[in-house]
C-alpha cells in the first residue's frame, strides 16, 4: 500500500457572516467579510503545496439557503484547482447543505465525488489502496443513526468513513446523527473523518476518529485556532494527523482578573498584559475579541457607572497594541469588595440600606419577567432561550442594585457622570 497524504476538513461555512461584527464600519465589514473565502483559498493551497492525494469534506460547505450564486461557483473554481493538481475530492452534505436547494445541481468537476442522501455508498482509489465510505444528509434533521448502515470495510484497502455527527452528543450542537465512538472504532475502519462539531478533536487513535473542526471561527463562542487536519498514511497505518491552522481572522475571547488593580492605569496595564499574550498567539491574524473583566475590585462602582467612557478607554488600550484588533464585546462582571457592616445614618446611607434589603422585589421581578417575555417572543422558534432568560433574570437585577449603590455612595462622580 502506498505512502500518501490526504486532508480532512469540514465545516467551511462558505460566505457565513461573522456574527457581532456587523455593527462597524464599511470599511471594517470589507475586511472581515469574505473571511469564510479566504480561508478555503487557504485550504485549497494547503492541499495542493502538501501534496496531498485527495481531500476530504464532512459536510456543512455552505452556510443555509445558497443565497449568492457567486459562492456556488467560488466552490466549483475551488474544486477546479485541485483537479488540475491531480487531487480528489470526497465529499458528504451536513445539516446546513441539506437545507440548500442548489447543492446538488452544482456543476462541479469530476474529481469531486458528492455521496448519496439515500443510503452510505463506497468509492474506491486502486491507485492508493483506499476505500471511502460515506452518506450524505438528505434533510437538516437527521436524527438516525446512520453510521451502523455504513458499508463494511472492504479488506486489504485503507477505510475512511465520512460523517456528519454530534457523536454522543456535544454542546451547543444538534444532536444529528447520534453514534457512540465504541461504534465507529468496531466499525472496521482505520479513519474517521467527522463533521458538524467546530472543535478540532481526537475522539480515538487506532483506529483515529477525528473531528477536524471548521476553518473558520464565526462567533465569540469559536475562539482560538481553526483549520483541517492533514493525515499521513503509510503502510495501511495512519502515522500522523498534523492540525492545520487556517483561520483569517481570530476570535479570543479574554478575561481579566482585576482584583488587584486600585487605579485604572493599573486596570488597563492588566488588560494590555492579557492582550498583547492573544496578538502573539494569533500570529499576525486580525483579532476580534470579547473582554471580560471580572473580580473584587474598588474600582467597580466608576465601571459599571459610565459604560461608554469605558469601551472608549479600553478600545484607546487596544489600538495602542495593534490596530487589527476589534473589540467584539465588552463585558463588566466585577464587584465591589466585601465590606465590614456599618451604620450609616446619614440620608444616603439609609437608602443605599434600603437598596441592599430590597435587591429582588416582586414587582421589579414581575416587571422583568415581562420585558422578557416580550424580547423572547421575537427570537425564532429555533433559538434556545430557556438559559439565556434564565441567566437575564438572576444578573439583571444585581447589576441595578450595583448601579443604584454606586450612584448613592458616590454622588459627587454621580454627577460628573450624568452632567
Amino acid at each position: 500500500m502506498n505512502e500518501f497524504r490526504f486532508l480532512h476538513a469540514a465545516d467551511l461555512h462558505l460566505d457565513s457572516p461573522l456574527r457581532g461584527l456587523g455593527a462597524r464600519s464599511d470599511e471594517y465589514a470589507r475586511l472581515i467579510g469574505d473571511a469564510s473565502r479566504r480561508a478555503f483559498n487557504d485550504m485549497i493551497n494547503l492541499a495542493i503545496s502538501s501534496e496531498c492525494r485527495f481531500v476530504v469534506l464532512a459536510g456543512d460547505v455552505f452556510d443555509g439557503d445558497l443565497r449568492d450564486a457567486q459562492c456556488g461557483l467560488f466552490f466549483v473554481n475551488g474544486m477546479a484547482r485541485l483537479k488540475q493538481a491531480g487531487i480528489r475530492v470526497f465529499m458528504i452534505l451536513g445539516n446546513h447543505d441539506a437545507e440548500n436547494r442548489f447543492v446538488r445541481h452544482l456543476h462541479v468537476t469530476d474529481n469531486v465525488h458528492l455521496f448519496d442522501t439515500r443510503k452510505a455508498e463506497t468509492q474506491v482509489m486502486d491507485d492508493l489502496g483506499v476505500a471511502v465510505h460515506g452518506r450524505s444528509f438528505g434533510r437538516r434533521d437527521v436524527t438516525d443513526n446512520i453510521a451502523r448502515h455504513y458499508p463494511a470495510p472492504v479488506p486489504g484497502l485503507f477505510n475512511i468513513g465520512i460523517l456528519h455527527t454530534a457523536c454522543q452528543g456535544r454542546e451547543g450542537h444538534e444532536p444529528y446523527a447520534p453514534c457512540t465512538v465504541e461504534q465507529l472504532v468496531n466499525h472496521g475502519y482505520q479513519y474517521w473523518a467527522l463533521g458538524h462539531v467546530h472543535t478540532r478533536e481526537i475522539l480515538h487513535r487506532d483506529p483515529y476518529v477525528v473531528y477536524a473542526g471548521n476553518l473558520q471561527g464565526r462567533h465569540a463562542r469559536e475562539a482560538g485556532p481553526k483549520g483541517a487536519s492533514l493525515v499521513s498514511v503509510r503502510a495501511g497505518a495512519v502515522v500522523d494527523v498534523a492540525p492545520q491552522v487556517l483561520d483569517v481572522v481570530r476570535w479570543a475571547s479574554v478575561r481579566v482578573d482585576l482584583s488587584a488593580a486600585t487605579t485604572r492605569g493599573e486596570m488597563t496595564g492588566l488588560i494590555r498584559h492579557a492582550v498583547e499574550g492573544v496578538v502573539r498567539q494569533a500570529d499576525g491574524r486580525p483579532i476580534a475579541l470579547r473582554l471580560e473583566l471580572a473580580g473584587a475590585t474598588a474600582l467597580h462602582a466608576g465601571l459599571i457607572r459610565n459604560a461608554h467612557d469605558l469601551t472608549l478607554e479600553v478600545e484607546t488600550v487596544l489600538a495602542s497594541i495593534s490596530d487589527e484588533i476589534w473589540l467584539e464585546r465588552l463585558k463588566v462582571q466585577t464587584h465591589a469588595p466585601p465590606r465590614a457592616p456599618v451604620l450609616d445614618t446619614s440620608t444616603g446611607g439609609r437608602i443605599a440600606a434600603d437598596i441592599r434589603a430590597s435587591a429582588t422585589p416582586d414587582a421589579l421581578r414581575a416587571e422583568l419577567d415581562a420585558i422578557l417575555a416580550g424580547v423572547f417572543e421575537r427570537m425564532p422558534a429555533q433559538a434556545r432561550t430557556d438559559a439565556l432568560r434564565a441567566g437575564l433574570a438572576a444578573d439583571i437585577p444585581a447589576r441595578a442594585v450595583d448601579l443604584a449603590l454606586s450612584l448613592v455612595e458616590n454622588p459627587e462622580e454621580s454627577r460628573d457622570a450624568f452632567s
